[in-house]
């Protein structure tokens, strides 16, 4: 169960224990960290029920669905222009920004940094990984997973091929240009200290259009209401499927739809109208 409604809960949980545990946060210090969105509604909340402050800073390019959650969650926000978020979803002017306030005001921010901790790896090694081993009793042939801070599949996919080297991890990229938040492609993936290529057997790019109308049927089809990067997921198994044919996959699907309705409605005509008499 992820609380607030995404599989960042995992991570986040896992960089706030220890940052605990090594005296990090408390006694007046927080956090700072940049952020899509997802992973900092996480932090927030999290540290805001455990006594911290936090600051989230994000690019305007952000739905505004996940600006005002990270408001409620209680996290002081802090909008970057575009011009320094040259890369969809989040920017590395916002990383940067948020290790300047890490770094000029110490005594009152540290930075969990997901794009470069460790403990975003481990927190699906503990959890994701062997939940789905166990829940499929070890039969998964396939794992279907998008990229971004690249903790999900690093984690995920290190632990099942640990388990099972034939387990194919296949990842689905948008294509570039996209506005899908909190994905990048391939190309995108610098800012990551955490991916590990040779994890990745096969590498899908999908236009990302498709990540919409996908998300849109999963709804209207499945009763899954499930977010744009889940569609984008969706896309890249169904090929894998009429490819392989055979076998036992499991899509990993990052987030919940209700952060992205803004960005649905720009995609989708006729969303935001009514039904005809």
């Amino acid at each position: 169960m992820n609380p607030f409604g995404s599989v960042k809960d995992r991570a986040a949980w896992e960089m706030l224990r220890d940052l605990e545990a090594r005296g990090e946060v408390g006694n007046g210090r927080g956090i700072v960290e940049p952020t899509s969105g997802n992973t900092g509604i996480s932090l927030a909340a999290m540290a805001r029920a455990r006594g911290y402050h936090a600051r989230a800073v994000v690019p305007n390019k952000v739905p505004l669905e996940k600006k005002v959650l990270l408001k409620i969650a209680g996290a002081d926000l802090v909008v970057v222009n575009d011009a320094l978020c040259p890369a969809p979803g989040l920017g590395e002017g916002s990383i940067n920004l948020a290790k300047t306030y890490a770094k000029a005001q110490a005594d009152k921010y540290t930075m969990p940094n997901q794009y470069e901790n460790e403990q975003n790896v481990r927190a699906h090694e503990r959890t994701t990984g062997p939940e789905i081993w166990r829940q499929t009793e070890g039969a998964i042939t396939h794992l279907f997973v998008s990229l971004g801070t690249c903790g999900t599949v690093t984690g995920t996919g290190g632990f099942l091929k640990r388990k099972n080297p034939a387990i194919k991890v296949v990842a689905v990229q948008p294509t570039e240009g996209h506005d899908v938040p909190g994905l990048r492609n391939v190309s995108q993936l610098a800012v990551s200290r955490l991916f590990d290529r040779s994890l990745i057997d096969d590498t899908l790019e999908i236009d990302f259009k498709l990540a919409y109308t996908r998300a849109i049927e999963l709804g209207q089809t499945e009763g899954l209401l499930a977010g744009p990067s889940s569609g984008l997921i969706f896309e890249g198994a169904r090929r894998i499927i009429e490819r392989d044919r055979d076998g036992l996959g499991v899509m990993i699907f990052p987030d919940n739809i209700f952060k992205y309705t803004s960005n649905m409605m720009k995609h989708i005509p006729g969303l935001a109208t009514g039904n005809e008499p």
